[in-house]
């Protein structure tokens, strides 16, 4: 019977030997998340922003609304993912069910109003901060977004890494989307789940470690570009 020990140093040996199907799946999980976060991004940030920016009939709804999807359960939008994507679902036809590119749908929907919420925090202080100077510079709004994007870089670039270790510690979802299909759709959180219930120790521990590490590094990136805005920006 293995032991906890054995199955812990086993792990070890997985991980310092490169073995394929673990380096395959953390390779896989990585593609996923990575793309899942620069979607999002590239719509969150500019999305934010503007709800900083503008005011309009039902604006606190949305920011609300927004609020709330922070917490978005991870199986409900794996559920309505499937029922968009399914065969009777209306992209049924398109056969993204069970890819991976339904997994990084999936992660966008999740990860996308972390980014957005956060983003009109930061923005909305900026702008209370340096309204009469943009003012007099004559921007518009909309001219105004790229600049305070660019002012607000670094708690920004701390938003998006916040975004990226919740896409990829994420398991209900991309098991739902995604079936945990083997060279396919399986990732780190979905493989940890399967290899636990196999008996598989030193695998799951061994993945276990990698996103560990994983989620470790991006909360040590974080705080150091919180430390180095700190010093910048006195």
């Amino acid at each position: 019977m293995l032991t906890s020990d054995n199955a812990f140093s086993t792990a070890l040996t997985l991980i310092l030997s490169m073995d394929s199907a673990l380096i395959d799946i953390v390779m896989l999980s990585l593609k996923v998340s990575l793309m899942a976060v620069m979607i999002a991004s590239l719509i969150a940030l500019p999305l934010g922003a503007a709800l900083a920016l503008w005011r309009f009939p039902g604006r606190n709804v949305v920011i609300v609304a927004l609020n709330a999807l922070m917490g978005l359960p991870p199986v409900v939008a794996g559920l309505c993912v499937y029922l968009l994507l399914s065969r009777a679902g209306p992209l049924g036809e398109w056969g993204l069910l069970f890819t991976p590119t339904a997994m990084v749908i999936a992660q966008v929907i999740l990860v996308l109003p972390i980014i957005a919420a956060l983003t009109r925090q930061q923005v909305e202080a900026l702008h209370g901060e340096y309204a009469e100077q943009l003012n007099s510079l004559g921007l518009t709004r909309l001219r105004m977004i790229p600049t305070l994007l660019w002012d607000a870089r670094f708690g920004l670039l701390t938003v998006i890494l916040a975004g990226f270790g919740r896409a990829s510690a994420e398991v209900g979802a991309v098991m739902i989307v995604g079936g945990n299909i083997d060279g396919v759709t399986r990732v780190m959180t979905t493989s940890i789940v399967l290899e636990t219930s196999k008996g598989n120790l030193p695998m799951a521990l061994g993945l276990g470690i990698i996103l560990l590490a994983l989620v470790t590094m991006i909360n040590a990136i974080a705080h150091m570009i919180g430390e180095t805005a700190k010093r910048r920006l006195g």
